[in-house]
């Protein structure tokens, strides 16, 4: 089993570098899916409301029998639970899917800023986090103005950003206000959706370290200290060996210069 390492969030709480992502998964098939990265080596499993099968991830993490204090779970509170005592409501809903007596990150899912309601969804979350039931919480899909508005409103930093990031989105400004401010970087969709893989310069980068396309780009996240949650179902293995080699930072360079914009996913100043 692969040794991953960690990332020290701003609370003092230790975040495994790599998880397993379960978007797309269904309800039915979570069970056996995250059993199968639990077996793999996989420790931090990210979910979210929204997938909709928070149930069945629930159900795979009793079943591995796995001590509670090793794995790392995660799920996000979706756009229709903004609010303060909504969101209340759906963190208990959440933790009741996932069997679970706590969370470890609990997370906005996207600011939602034509809702105009996730500052008192944070300070929600700033309750869910001081009662201890969640033992760190973040935000996904905020832009430098939303985490700027939640800095002079509210008194919590979030934990983490998790936020679309590859090759081709390297979202630099918003890291280096996450690295002024305490903030760890997670990346959604590193891989672009499997986009980044079809890249001619990755192909051949990956020739050079005798690794897989899929596995340069990890590892290039891991150089610039993201948290990954890769979600490949075929690629659980593959995407846990990541440890054994580094890239140069002339091609960690290359790959970040390989920025040209394109999004997989909406923009959140966008999406409601």
């Amino acid at each position: 089993m692969a040794d991953v390492p960690t990332v020290l969030l701003n609370n003092g709480v230790h975040m495994p570098q790599v998880g397993f992502g379960t978007s797309q998964i269904r309800d039915h098939d979570a069970a056996e899916v995250v059993g199968q990265a639990l077996e793999v080596g996989y420790r931090s499993i990210d979910t979210a409301a929204i997938f909709g099968n928070e149930k069945g991830v629930g159900e795979a993490l009793k079943r591995s029998g796995i001590p509670r204090h090793e794995l790392f779970v995660t799920t996000k509170l979706w756009n229709t639970a903004h609010g303060y005592e909504p969101a209340l409501k759906a963190f208990d809903e959440s933790l009741r899917r996932l069997g679970l007596e706590y969370i470890d990150l609990y997370l906005v899912h996207w600011p939602a800023p034509a809702r105009g309601e996730y500052v008192h969804t944070w300070k929600a979350l700033e309750k869910i986090a001081a009662d201890g039931r969640a033992r760190a919480v973040g935000v996904s899909n905020f832009q430098i103005p939303h985490l700027r508005r939640l800095s002079e409103e509210t008194s919590t930093v979030p934990a983490v950003n998790q936020i679309e990031l590859h090759p081709m989105l390297v979202q630099s400004n918003l890291r280096a206000y996450h690295s002024e401010h305490g903030i760890i970087t997670e990346a959604w969709s590193p891989l672009a959706r499997g986009q980044a893989i079809a890249n001619d310069e990755i192909r051949f980068m990956a020739q050079k370290y005798g690794k897989t396309p899929a596995q340069i780009i990890l590892r290039w996240h891991l150089e610039l200290r993201h948290v990954v949650i890769p979600k490949s179902v075929g690629r659980m293995r593959e995407n846990l060996d990541i440890f054994d080699f580094e890239l140069d930072e002339d091609d960690v360079h290359a790959l970040s210069d390989l920025h040209d914009d394109t999004r997989v996913g909406p923009h959140p100043d966008n999406f409601s």
